[in-house]
C-alpha cells in the first residue's frame, strides 16, 4: 500500500519524473513493498535522508556544526558521501545567504506532523520532519524538506507541496510554510510562488493517474 500512504516529498517526486524513470521507480517501490510484506515488516526502515536533515536542524539551532556532522555521517556510512555534500552546500546556501530571517538566535518551534487523507482517492499523504524555527521577535518559520537528486523541484510541483501543507496545517500561517530544495538551496513559498486555485484539481487528476498507474504494475507481479 506505499503509494496510497506516502511522503509528500517522495510523492512529489515521482509524480513528476519523467515516464521512463517514473516506471522504474514504481517498480522499485512495489518490490520494496511486497518484500516487506513477505519479511512480515512495516513500513521499512530508516529513510536515507533523515540523518542529514536532523543535522541540518540541529544546526539551525547552534547545537552541531553542519560540516563536522557531515563528515561524521559519511565515516560512518560510505554510501553517503556523494549526497550527502551535496545536500549539506545546497542547505548551507540556503541557510548562510539566502535567509531572510533575523539573525537572533533560533528556538524550537511547534512540532509539526500529520496524515492527510487525500481528497478523492483513497489515499493519505504523511507531512512530517519540518524544521520549525521561532525566531527573536517571536515568530515561527516552517521549512519542509525536499531532497531528490532528480526531478528538481519546479514550480509547478511546489506549488502543489504549498496547497497540500496549507491545507494539512491549517492553524499555521501558510505565508511561513516553505519547501526547500534542499541539494539547491532553493526555497518556495505563496509569496514569491502564489497559487493559482487550481492545484487541488491537478494534484488530484495527478495523484489519481499515479496510483491507477501502480495499481496496473502491481498486478503484473501477481
Amino acid at each position: 500500500m506505499t503509494m496510497r500512504r506516502v511522503h509528500l516529498r517522495k510523492l512529489l517526486k515521482v509524480m513528476f519524473l519523467a515516464e521512463g524513470p517514473r516506471r522504474s521507480a514504481l517498480r522499485s517501490d512495489i518490490r520494496e513493498d511486497r518484500a516487506r510484506a513477505a519479511e512480515g515488516g512495516g513500513e521499512g526502515g530508516g529513510d536515507f535522508y533523515v540523518p542529514f536533515w536532523s543535522d541540518a536542524k540541529r544546526h539551525v539551532f547552534g547545537m552541531v556544526d553542519l560540516h563536522a556532522a557531515t563528515d561524521g555521517r559519511i565515516a560512518e556510512n560510505g554510501r553517503r558521501q556523494n549526497l550527502y555534500p551535496q545536500l549539506r552546500d545546497g542547505f548551507l546556501l540556503w541557510w548562510d545567504e539566502r535567509r531572510r530571517w533575523t539573525n537572533a538566535p533560533f528556538e524550537l518551534g511547534r512540532q509539526l506532523r500529520t496524515q492527510f487523507p487525500f481528497p478523492g482517492p483513497d489515499a493519505v499523504v504523511k507531512v512530517d520532519n519540518i524544521l520549525s524555527a521561532r525566531d527573536g521577535r517571536g515568530d515561527e518559520h516552517y521549512v519542509y524538506p525536499y531532497f531528490s537528486e532528480s526531478p528538481v523541484l519546479q514550480e509547478e510541483a511546489a506549488r502543489l507541496g504549498l496547497w497540500l501543507l496549507g491545507q494539512a496545517f491549517p492553524s499555521v500561517p501558510h505565508e511561513e510554510i516553505r519547501i526547500l530544495d534542499v541539494m539547491r538551496g532553493e526555497p518556495f513559498s505563496i509569496d514569491r510562488y502564489p497559487l493559482a486555485g487550481n492545484e487541488e484539481d491537478n494534484f488530484r487528476d495527478r495523484y489519481a493517474a499515479l496510483l491507477e498507474e501502480w495499481e496496473a504494475l502491481r498486478a503484473e507481479y501477481d
